[in-house]
């Protein structure tokens, strides 16, 4: 029998790719987004309901309706430089949206939830692989917020008896290889599809931020994860407590790290143009590096990813923003 997941913010990039892998694995992602930053246009593989998870009416409405048996809650602002300028904001929507969710699944009769965490948690966390239980210094505001809706959950399952893993995923990047659904936001943070949009001149602004950092390069080093492969962890996850698994919290990483340097290197190498890359100061609360220790989620959740090479993400990401973006100059 097809179980219905209550997927929020599954109109926004990581959400559609998972109920895309969600679909292909049996179920029937419900997706409930107020539609803020998601588009209605990637919800393509079950219903749309839109709502605010801090709604706990609407929220218990919609899993009634739809006959939910788990959530995964994606549904979150996620700006890092953002979130120190507009901080009650990022709590009011994170962690007050989150409580909203929790009371709707509660009278709803849901007590099943998989959270989208993230390396945020971690802060400056040093030159070596991060493992779950590296200390929690979240060295800006996104990340805190993030840290306390772990804890939240945490302390629900105690107290109440939820099931519940939080999934920290370092950079996610890349598109669907089919380019169905890709990375688009109306205003986009993120380091590639902002370099791709740069190259096709949809934006004028894009800078490196920091070129002084202690890397070989001056450029800060990230642990980047294709999106599709986040997509099976959250499935995998998923499937661990349906069938009676214990919660608790994953990396979900390569424990590769590049630089951004590198990165954008790569796509100069496979989109076959040469990117100018003026260098802009540091933003507030960016670590140095961050690569993960996923060595817990291979164990316990086998988590294997298979499309997380810097090519693969680079070359899907492309081929997506050259559908969804097509060049202006037809004749580069």
């Amino acid at each position: 029998m097809t179980k219905n997941v209550l997927v929020t913010g599954g109109a926004g990039y990581i959400g559609s790719h998972t109920c895309k892998a969600l679909s292909r694995a049996g179920f029937t992602p419900v997706v409930y987004d107020n539609l803020s930053l998601g588009r209605a246009e990637a919800v393509q593989w079950g219903p749309l309901v839109r709502g605010e998870t801090g709604d706990a009416a609407a929220v218990a409405e919609a899993i009634r309706t739809h006959d939910i048996a788990a959530v995964i809650h994606f549904a979150a602002l996620s700006a890092v430089g953002e979130s120190g300028l507009e901080p009650r904001m990022y709590y009011r929507n994170n962690v007050g949206g989150l409580l909203g969710l929790l009371d709707g699944m509660a009278d709803g009769g849901c007590n099943t939830i998989v959270f989208s965490s993230t390396a945020a948690v971690y802060g400056e966390a040093g030159d070596q692989l991060i493992t779950e239980d590296a200390p929690t210094q979240p060295v800006n505001v996104y990340g805190r917020t993030k840290l306390m809706c772990e804890t939240i959950l945490a302390d629900h399952a105690v107290a109440h008896g939820l099931k519940a893993i939080a999934l920290r995923y370092f950079n996610a990047s890349g598109a669907d290889v089919d380019a169905e659904i890709g990375e688009f936001r109306k205003v986009e943070t993120h380091l590639i599809p902002r370099a791709m949009m740069a190259l096709q001149g949809y934006i004028a602004d894009f800078q490196v931020f920091g070129s002084d950092f202690p890397t070989p390069d001056g450029t800060a080093i990230r642990d980047y994860i294709h999106v599709s492969d986040l997509a099976e962890a959250h499935v995998l996850a998923l499937k661990r407590l349906l069938d009676g698994g214990a919660g608790g919290v994953f990396n979900l990483g390569t424990g590769q790290g590049y630089s951004v340097g590198e990165v954008l290197r790569s796509v100069e190498q496979i989109t076959g143009r040469e990117m100018a890359t003026p260098k802009g100061a540091r933003r507030d609360g960016d670590p140095v590096q961050l690569v993960a220790d996923a060595g817990r989620a291979r164990a316990e959740l086998g988590f294997a990813p298979s499309r997380s090479s810097l090519e693969s993400i680079v070359s899907t990401a492309w081929r997506w923003h050259q559908s969804a973006h097509p060049l202006r100059n037809a004749e580069d």
